[in-house]
């Protein structure tokens, strides 16, 4: 039988209609097999830093060496800043036993990074608004970092006033520029949503102004610790929802207002560059009961966990582990220490009290006479409390926890719980191949990741491609976040021919930012 040319091609396109059609699905269902969390976080190490305090140089030194390998890095907490712009060594940092520790940190590969500690916001200000004097500051702490080998430099700029925002992004651009290939961490304040801030009255019209150009901050620093700590009253919806409860209320940082703070900057600041702050200490507070669980704290002091338990055992108490995720415990001023009674026998303790157990009695008192009555709090995080810090660390999926502080004063079994966090963390994933619009593979799926990790870049907000849900197709949302990366770094822009082709040059940026 003989056909037409006609004929021939009619059927020749149908087949191709068929083949594309089939290839379209199983397309669809190769981008629909779920992709586990975990997978797409390989590419990215848990990392864990931490401070070590000057004024407790001997015991945080050898607290850090003893547990040196739970590290990727080490804070010595040492400089600060005089108010005529020139840099105090309050650690003797180039002295034992500050050195030993360097030495350990560089035979691990774990980066030694110094603090450098400003809350003197008038002289800060001053500063920083002069260009002349600007300069000469970030010249003095490039020549600090360079000259004495450091890895880099943590600055640590608190307090700050509102109009000196960019009078600090333009510093530590400049900064950056100075360290080359030196490390710029930077430690600043955390943020809580306003309307949880001012929970149940209007907020101010300044309220929203703050001293952090959050974009900028990410542009020019390589990680951003985030203070979540010493919450004391700045969440007044958690604190009243916690006094609805009948509960007190005096976490150093709550889990759920951690969250909240580090939701609200990832939305500015990669979550590749993102630490969580940790805090190892506790609060002491003298606390006032009044009608209806209303309650006013006062501050009197810190303390490490070890303060605590002595006198919760001497007074008979059981610390109570409240919804914050921290123990505490109450008590009276005046109150006595406990003392078996003459039927007591070393088989049969007496139970020890609830921790809560004094401003439970005050609450009752006071609502009952419509009067008050004061009573002590100690609070603090412990073990416990690190692991659900390291939890939701993993959980948002920013890069790792800053523990504050390391001195040898922290809950002992901190390092047991902070052991699996350490054998978890994955070699970077190194880019070798060409990837374009249709590729798939592993190296595909680690791609998604880096470019999820900053918002500017980032592939979808939700659903399939989002942080979490990356998978192993480069498709046309990889192809777009692709061509953001590259304009974002001048790789190349729209008319080049490498547009959103992962070349060389684009590879070369991913494998240079997978070890900052």
């Amino acid at each position: 039988m003989v056909y037409s040319d006609v004929y021939i091609r009619m059927n020749v396109i149908k087949a191709a209609r068929f083949l594309f059609v089939a290839l379209f699905f199983l397309a669809a269902f190769v981008f629909l097999i779920p992709i586990s969390v975990d997978a797409a976080t390989m590419s990215r190490p848990f990392e864990i830093s931490g401070w070590i305090p000057y004024w407790r140089t001997a015991t945080g030194t050898a607290d850090a060496l003893a547990h040196l390998d739970t590290f990727t890095e080490v804070n010595p907490f040492t400089y600060s800043m005089k108010s005529d712009g020139t840099i105090f060594d309050n650690g003797d940092t180039l002295s034992e036993p500050w050195l030993a520790l360097r030495t350990q940190a560089a035979t691990k590969n774990i980066r030694y990074i110094p603090t450098i500690m400003w809350s003197d916001r008038e002289a800060m200000h001053s500063l920083l608004s002069k260009q002349s004097t600007r300069v000469a500051l970030a010249k003095s702490i490039a020549a600090l970092v360079h000259e004495n080998g450091f890895d880099g430099i943590d600055i640590d700029f608190e307090n700050k006033k509102a109009e000196t925002r960019d009078y600090f992004s333009t510093f530590l651009k400049g900064l950056k520029m100075r360290l080359g290939e030196k490390w710029l961490m930077c430690t600043i304040e955390s943020r809580t949503p306003l309307l949880d801030r001012y929970w149940g009255a209007t907020p101010p019209p300044d309220a929203g102004m703050y001293a952090n150009d959050l974009k900028a901050i990410n542009q020019y620093c390589d990680r951003v610790r985030i203070m979540t700590y010493d919450q004391q009253s700045i969440d007044g919806k958690l604190r009243e929802e916690a006094h609805a409860r009948g509960e007190v209320y005096g976490p150093v940082a709550d889990t759920a207002w951690v969250e909240k703070s580090i939701t609200m900057m990832s939305e500015e600041i990669s979550k590749n560059k993102l630490m969580i702050g940790v805090p190892t200490y506790g609060y002491g507070y003298d606390v006032t009961a009044y009608a209806n669980n209303e309650y006013i704290y006062d501050i009197l002091f810190t303390f490490n966990p070890g303060y605590a338990y002595p006198i919760a055992a001497s007074l008979g108490l059981a610390p109570h582990r409240g919804s914050h995720g921290e123990l505490y415990f109450t008590y009276l001023a005046n109150a006595t220490t406990t003392s078996a009674s003459a039927t007591t026998t070393p088989s049969e303790p007496t139970p020890p009290l609830a921790g809560n157990s004094a401003s439970a009695a005050a609450s009752m008192i006071a609502q009952a006479n419509n009067t008050n009555m004061s009573f002590r709090l100690l609070d603090w995080p412990d073990a416990e409390s690190i692991r659900q810090k390291a939890e939701l660390a993993k959980k948002l999926g920013v890069r790792g926890i800053s523990i504050f502080k390391i001195d040898g004063g922290e809950d002992p079994n901190m390092w047991n719980v902070l052991a699996p966090y350490v054998v978890a963390q994955a070699p970077a994933v190194s880019f070798t191949r060409t990837l374009i619009l249709g590729s798939r593979g592993a190296d595909v799926r680690s791609l998604q990741v880096i470019l999820n990790s900053d918002t500017r870049t980032r592939i979808a907000v939700s659903g399939l491609g989002s942080s979490g849900n990356e998978t192993e197709l480069f498709g046309s949302m990889t192809l777009r976040a692709v061509q953001k990366f590259q304009e974002l770094h001048g790789i190349a822009k729209r008319g080049n021919a490498g547009f959103g082709r992962v070349g060389p040059a684009t590879r070369a940026t991913l494998n240079q930012l997978q070890t900052r």
